[in-house]
């Protein structure tokens, strides 16, 4: 087979709304211009060959009408059998070279990332991307990798990573997107280099909010995150344990914040140094309140804003992984100041989401 066929997808950071998402709150992500890349041919025989040389790793096997699962999150296999249950079909294999830059188990979803480049290429190889929007690819992606092998988690990377730029997502009662393509200066993503905890941070953070959730309706059935004021939460401390109640006062924090940079951005006026403001805010509520923060990150945002960064925050889960800071102005400096600080920084914009070529002819994809 001739036609050679190259994908790519960003990764992402959580501007706003970390932690919320299972709450039945939204969420604003931004795709970074760290990504990951699919390019391949189609061979002649039913074998799919799959290198990837930057972390010295291969995978073959064979197509059938239902490919098997060897190990957990099989997601190569699980978006074949998915696209295939879904109508199309795969006669001839196919040979793939991944390669990517975006920092591995760091929260900034390379595993998403790599399924929706995945599966654009899978879709662009039958010539079935015709039709196929970014956010319907999203959402293919996240059945691949959540639905298919029942784990918990959120639409929030899979859409994030396959639509691009600043996306507001609506997950309950209905998927409800906004993409936004505001003029932000750089951001500077800055690894930590220490593994993430999600487990131990969604035990505290997760199942303490929905404990206390439940307290509360006992005697308020009326009670709603979406609604209720921050103000009026002092009401609810005889309900609720100290924990609980730190955590509920930290939620509606982030959900007013998250709703004040939503306006910004439909607006399209970005107060640069309030949006700044806003991040830290988020970060001292999940440092002090959610305690998903790590010392380490504390100290690369603090050596951020130090040098500049007009906010900074963690990304992702918590519990390790990576921060980033808003450094519109001198992001050399912010780099500099995280990489002393003990993380590795990467200076990075807001980027598009999925993109896809065919014998380098572009192959374009609508949101």
């Amino acid at each position: 087979m001739s036609f050679e066929i190259t994908t790519s997808a960003p990764g992402r950071i959580c501007l706003f709304g970390e932690h919320q998402d299972y709450l039945g709150l939204p969420v604003i992500a931004a795709a970074i211009s760290r990504r990951v890349q699919v390019a391949g041919r189609l061979r002649s025989d039913r074998q799919v060959i799959i290198h990837m040389p930057d972390i010295n790793g291969r995978e073959q096997f064979e197509l059938a009408p239902v490919i098997p699962y060897q190990h957990s999150r099989d997601y190569f296999k699980s978006a074949l059998n998915l696209l295939t249950r879904n109508g199309l079909s795969f006669p001839n294999g196919m040979e793939v070279t991944i390669h990517g830059t975006i920092p591995i188990n760091s929260g900034t979803s390379s595993s998403s990332a790599l399924l929706v480049a995945w599966i654009n290429w899978l879709l662009n190889s039958q010539n079935s991307q015709n039709g196929v929007t970014q956010s319907e690819i999203g959402e293919l992606a996240y059945q691949a990798e959540v639905l298919e092998f029942g784990e918990p988690g959120g639409m929030m990377d899979h859409f994030a990573t396959a639509v691009g730029e600043v996306m507001y997502l609506e997950s309950q009662p209905m998927i409800k997107l906004e993409t936004f393509r505001p003029h932000l200066g750089t951001f500077v993503l800055g690894d930590s280099l220490e593994p993430k905890d999600t487990i131990g941070i969604l035990k505290h953070v997760k199942y303490g909010m929905l404990e206390a959730i439940r307290k509360i309706k006992l005697h308020d059935a009326d009670f709603s995150l979406h609604t209720v004021p921050q103000e009026a939460a002092r009401q609810y401390t005889g309900l609720v344990n100290e924990a609980e109640f730190s955590l509920l006062k930290s939620n509606l924090s982030d959900r007013d914040v998250l709703r004040e940079a939503h306006q910004m951005f439909r607006t399209a006026t970005i107060n640069h140094r309030r949006l700044g403001q806003l991040l830290t805010i988020h970060q001292a509520n999940l440092r002090d309140h959610k305690r998903v923060s790590t010392p380490k990150i504390n100290r690369m945002i603090d050596e951020a804003l130090k040098a500049g960064a007009y906010g900074a925050k963690i990304n992702g889960s918590g519990g390790g992984g990576c921060m980033f800071a808003y450094a519109p102005e001198n992001p050399e400096a912010v780099a500099e100041a995280i990489e002393r600080a003990g993380g590795k920084p990467y200076i990075i914009q807001i980027d598009t989401g999925t993109q896809a070529t065919v014998n380098s002819k572009p192959i374009s994809v609508n949101a």
